[in-house]
């Protein structure tokens, strides 16, 4: 899958992930249970769970794991999972300084993302997480995904719009 255990990049959807077998996709969200923006709307326009899914684990949070580095895995097709990663402190607002990504949050998360992908023998696929509207920089991201998921053997696909 990838050659000399390194990210493929391709340019296309990273909800419409490509090869065979098991696929997780992957994506940052905020802490404050938010979900209206960015690549969550092309995940809703498929599939209506993650964010269903995402809501309730955010209004539920007395009772269970969610916060900054936690991760939720749920099926969406018979070979496809996606995965919500709260790796996003906040939202950007027109008043705000600094970046809502949160890096290590993004690393515990991925962390957590590459046992439950090995347990289900899966690649992961993902757009450029936490850089986008949480204003994240790939360049310290990218090691990150490596070390928790290419350097475990789990395939990883990036994609990145046209």
């Amino acid at each position: 899958m990838t050659a000399g255990n390194a990210i493929r990049y391709l340019r296309g959807d990273a909800t419409a992930p490509q090869g065979k077998g098991v696929k997780v996709i992957a994506h940052v969200c905020n802490d404050l249970g938010g979900w209206g923006k960015g690549f969550v709307l092309a995940l809703s326009r498929r599939w209506p769970e993650p964010e269903q899914a995402f809501r309730r684990w955010h209004r539920e949070r007395a009772g269970n794991d969610f916060g900054l580095g936690s991760v939720q895995v749920l099926q969406v097709e018979p070979h496809l999972w996606v995965a919500n990663m709260v790796g996003q402190r906040g939202i950007r607002t027109g008043r705000s300084t600094g970046v809502p990504v949160r890096y290590e949050a993004i690393d515990t998360a991925l962390a957590a993302l590459g046992g439950q992908a090995a347990g289900l023998g899966a690649s992961v696929h993902m757009p450029r997480i936490g850089c986008g509207l949480a204003g994240g920089r790939w360049e310290l991201v990218e090691p990150l995904v490596t070390a928790r998921l290419v350097d475990r053997g789990i395939p990883v696909t990036v994609y990145d719009r046209d």
